[in-house]
């Protein structure tokens, strides 16, 4: 890890959609636009981003459970590489509070460890439970957490043969409001239709993939203020995913194609209403990290304005998960590239420098 020495950057320092300043400076590791005493070390040029946001992904995590220290330091850097400096660790078995004390590794706000349905997720990632237990666990995990807890709202039923919830109503709301009382916000897993209106009902704060929202869910989601994170890089898996369980679950490998056709129209819908949509990848299971610049390419295909795609994994996410961007003295994360990404998104797929605490690291 460099030193933090005195940085200037010049160029086009994007601190918000159309909020563009021209110089900056590095000074103890934070962010100022006054110009310090003390020469610069040296002179960053080019347009400026905060450093982007993975919503939804999990350091620590592989597609068998937990992982060790070094694969987990491993993701870290892929995802810090990738431009992600900030994440939210949208469910993990793993301790990563070692990962704070490292300077040269993103920022983690972790949902602590998912909490599902007994027989009802994938095996040796949550605390699998009954109803009655739900609110004891969320209470646990709340207090666990950096304010966030992370519920599995429905998975495949093996009886029906397809998707289905995974929690009464009733236990729902009295599980959310313990993690309100906590002072933790709740977020939950799902795909299908059936669980949705249950989970804001109940008062959900935000959904990970929502790919079964539909014309009825969409309305209420925008009256009571619920984010989604559609992490449609882990969607465009489904075709696999029904492939392989059409045999034995042929109603469910149905359902996936269907949600998965519709993830864009579901997507631009749910922007076009007011619901607030945020970057996310779920690295971290059977994905791979740094893949959050395809995310916000993503969110264009699907038809979010270049502006909004952007503040989806930058300006926007930053400011709902309680973090500061380039404002004067925040934090020095951010991440500089040869263009303009409000032109094209795909420059985010190649930063030309990493600044994390206030040094160049990448």
């Amino acid at each position: 890890m460099a030193e933090r020495e005195v940085l200037h950057i010049k160029g086009w320092i994007l601190t918000g959609p159309q909020d563009v300043r021209d110089e900056m400076w590095v000074v103890g590791g934070r962010v100022t636009y006054e110009r310090p005493a003390a020469e610069p070390a040296g002179t960053v040029t080019g347009w400026v981003l905060p450093g982007l946001v993975d919503a939804h992904c999990h350091i620590g995590l592989d597609a068998h459970g937990a992982v060790d220290a070094q694969t987990a330091e491993k993701q870290a850097l892929t995802d810090r590489d990738a431009g992600a400096l900030l994440a939210r660790d949208a469910g993990s078995p793993s301790d990563t509070r070692w990962i704070d004390e490292r300077e040269d590794l993103p920022r983690i706000i972790r949902a602590g460890r998912h909490i599902a349905r007994t027989r009802r997720y994938i095996r040796n990632y949550a605390h699998e439970i009954e109803p009655g237990d739900l609110t004891a666990y969320v209470r646990r995990e709340a207090r666990r957490g950096d304010g966030w807890v992370k519920l599995v709202g429905d998975w495949i039923d093996r009886e029906a043969g397809d998707l289905a919830p995974c929690w009464p109503a009733g236990a729902l709301a009295e599980a959310i409001a313990a993690a309100h009382e906590e002072g933790a916000r709740v977020t939950a897993h799902c795909f299908a239709e059936d669980s949705l209106a249950d989970l804001v009902n109940a008062g959900i704060d935000c959904v990970e993939h929502a790919t079964g929202l539909t014309a009825e869910t969409i309305p209420l989601f925008a009256e009571h203020g619920v984010a989604i994170v559609p992490t449609l890089v882990n969607i465009a898996s489904f075709p696999r995913l029904a492939d392989g369980g059409q045999a034995k679950f042929p109603r469910w490998a149905d359902h996936l194609r269907r949600l998965h056709a519709r993830r864009f129209d579901t997507v631009r819908d749910a922007y076009d209403a007011g619901i607030p949509v945020y970057a996310g990848t779920d690295a971290g299971g059977g994905l791979a990290h740094g893949l959050i610049a395809a995310e916000v390419g993503e969110l264009v295909r699907a038809g979010l304005p270049t502006e909004a795609a952007l503040s989806a994994a930058t300006w926007g996410a930053r400011t709902w998960l309680g973090r500061e961007g380039l404002a004067e003295g925040a934090p020095a994360d951010f991440v500089v590239y040869d263009a303009d990404p409000r032109e094209d998104v795909g420059v985010l797929l190649a930063p030309r420098r990493i600044v994390l605490r206030g040094a160049i690291v990448a």
